[in-house]
């Protein structure tokens, strides 16, 4: 499990290195055409409030993580979706997201952070589709409310993306 999603953020990395050195080169491609499809609508990001990335407010929202409470669902109530293994994979996904935005340039831009935000919601959808019962309502509130956080962290504004449900909405399938 630990090596799929090792090698998944490997391929996200990939593929966001080769959209940032392609972007430049490909200014008449429409959005749809520079990245990977599934988008329930298209994003103006034109239109997109974009402040520069916060690397203190990135950090802090780790703190936020629901994952060790999810642990203690397993032990607790017997829900073996939420092993340690199945929570600590979903916070590798959140961790690189965090690694990734701390990592862009000042001047990046909103189409910038939301390819990485696509690729780790993507990234989640796998893993629930993976895993039976993973991404219940509650556990669907805390992701979309960290993703929330995380979102604003980055510069940008929950509200802006999929009419006002956050930026998690965009692609989610949970």
């Amino acid at each position: 499990m630990k090596r799929i999603i090792l090698f998944a953020i490997l391929i996200k990395v990939l593929l966001f290195l080769w959209y940032l050195s392609n972007r430049d080169k490909n200014n008449d491609m429409t959005n749809e055409d520079s990245s990977p499809d599934n988008d329930k609508h298209e994003i103006e990001y034109e239109k997109l409030s974009n402040s520069p990335v916060s690397v203190q407010a990135l950090e802090k929202s780790k703190s936020h993580y629901p994952f060790s409470r999810w642990r203690l669902n397993a032990i607790d109530h017997g829900m073996k979706q939420y092993s340690t293994e199945n929570c600590e994979a979903i916070e590798m996904i959140f961790d690189e997201l965090i690694a990734d935005l701390k990592l862009l340039s000042t001047d990046a831009t909103a189409e910038d952070k939301v390819l990485l935000f696509k690729y780790a919601v993507l990234a989640t959808n796998s893993m629930n589709e993976r895993i039976d019962g993973f991404i219940e309502t509650g556990e669907r509130e805390d992701l979309c409310e960290l993703m929330d956080q995380i979102t604003i962290a980055a510069g940008l504004e929950p509200e802006e993306f999929a009419d006002g449900e956050g930026i998690a909405s965009e692609w989610r399938e949970w």
